[in-house]
């Protein structure tokens, strides 16, 4: 098989969570494990950091990663979900994995991975460990896909913990009440490794503290200090709160590791992070005038808050939104914060998780969020440009698919 023909085996004999949802998660770790002692355990072979939460953990791994990049380290970054290439998910010094080395993997492990029916991300995980393994990175920083607990990822022992912030996302499989996904997410404390928590929630502190406290973990928050605001290539007012965890992370990795980061390079890698891990997505400023374009993957109540309101910061004539969701999403808790006197432009993401445009529609109106449907993602943006003005502003959003379907 050549690369498109494995990525297609990939996507079409596993089960994969991007794509199905609940039918692929897994609600325990035998499958990464026995895959792991297939491999011959390749993440015993680097040091990690672990990055979990609800929102930010995909920013915060890229700046971490970004940030130990300049300071000379050979930095492994694993995130999930990718938007245009596969490979996106597992990147050496920015630089994505070889397509050989996926084709590779495929072929040889093949047979083992239909047998035990391993999911997509499970794979993808493997796939992962054993790159960085073979490339000897001196470092990985290593996003969680969906919870802690329970999460393939969650076999490494890393050299620090950091769990973002805590949100009402995938409820389904991590519980009702921000305490009970707190509790899931707080699976990746490890006995004795210390773990940053980014923001300090009423519901969520005292869960944090108990579990560090079993676990004989240091436990630091973040709001302990106040760092400098940073500059950087991330231009979302929401990424304040990433950069102040990652400066907490990076003071804790300096004085419980032999990793040495310098304020140079900690300025630098927060500066630098789309240029050195290739991040996309997120507040992505896609044409800057006539009209300005703007996207972003935020798509769960807490991220869009933050979105909505840096939309409000933004200077012009109308406002336009083109919208897509998948069905999953529990649109009576994100769709009260979009604004009421944007044009909508109601759209389907590719992929059967994606909600009809209709039914996205339907529902958008009893928010008194007005505009027409359209059948794709293309058919939506072209229709918003062709009724823009040049002092206009376009949003693209509401999902990750949304956004992967525009960006170049």
């Amino acid at each position: 098989m050549d690369y498109e023909e494995t990525l297609q085996w990939m996507f079409s004999r596993l089960p994969m969570f991007q794509r199905q949802g609940a039918p692929a998660y897994k609600n325990n770790l035998n499958n990464i494990l026995h895959l792991s002692a297939h491999l011959g355990n390749p993440h015993h072979s680097f040091k990690s950091i672990h990055v979990a939460g609800t929102n930010g953990k995909g920013s915060t791994s890229h700046m971490l990663a970004s940030v130990l990049q300049e300071s000379g380290y050979k930095t492994g970054l694993y995130t999930s979900p990718h938007l245009k290439d596969f490979r996106e998910r597992i990147r050496v010094d920015g630089v994505l994995a070889d397509k050989q080395f996926v084709i590779q993997f495929i072929e040889e492990h093949k047979v083992f991975l239909e047998d035990n029916q391993l999911s997509f991300f499970e794979l993808t995980v493997g796939m992962a460990f054993q790159y960085f393994a073979l490339q000897k990175v001196d470092i990985a920083i290593i996003e969680v896909g969906l919870g802690g607990r329970l999460d393939a990822t969650n076999i490494i022992n890393p050299l620090l913990s950091v769990i973002t912030n805590i949100g009402l996302d995938h409820t389904a499989f991590l519980g009702t009440t921000l305490e009970k996904i707190a509790a899931e997410k707080a699976g990746i404390i490890k006995n004795g490794i210390p773990v940053v928590i980014g923001e300090r929630q009423a519901e969520t502190t005292a869960v944090f503290k108990t579990v560090a406290n079993e676990k004989s973990a240091p436990l630091y928050f973040t709001d302990e200090t106040i760092y400098p605001d940073l500059e950087s290539e991330l231009k979302g007012s929401y990424q304040f709160n990433n950069k102040q965890t990652v400066q907490k992370a990076i003071e804790v990795l300096n004085a419980t590791s032999n990793y040495k980061v310098e304020a140079s390079a900690l300025k630098t890698g927060i500066k630098n992070v789309v240029t050195n891990t290739g991040l996309m997505g997120r507040w992505q400023i896609i044409q800057d005038r006539n009209p300005k374009i703007i996207s972003d993957t935020g798509h769960n109540a807490e991220g869009l808050l933050y979105v909505t309101a840096q939309l409000q910061k933004e200077e012009y004539h109308k406002l336009h939104i083109v919208l897509g969701v998948v069905s999953d999403k529990e649109l009576s808790t994100i769709l009260p914060l979009f604004p009421k006197d944007a044009i909508y432009y109601f759209t389907k993401p590719e992929g059967p998780r994606g909600l009809d445009e209709s039914i996205l529609k339907e529902k958008a109106f009893d928010f008194e969020l007005f505009g027409e449907k359209y059948k794709t993602v293309v058919q939506a943006l072209h229709a918003a440009k062709q009724a823009s003005g040049a002092d206009d502003l376009i949003f693209i959003g509401g999902s990750t698919f949304v956004v992967a379907e525009v960006i170049e």
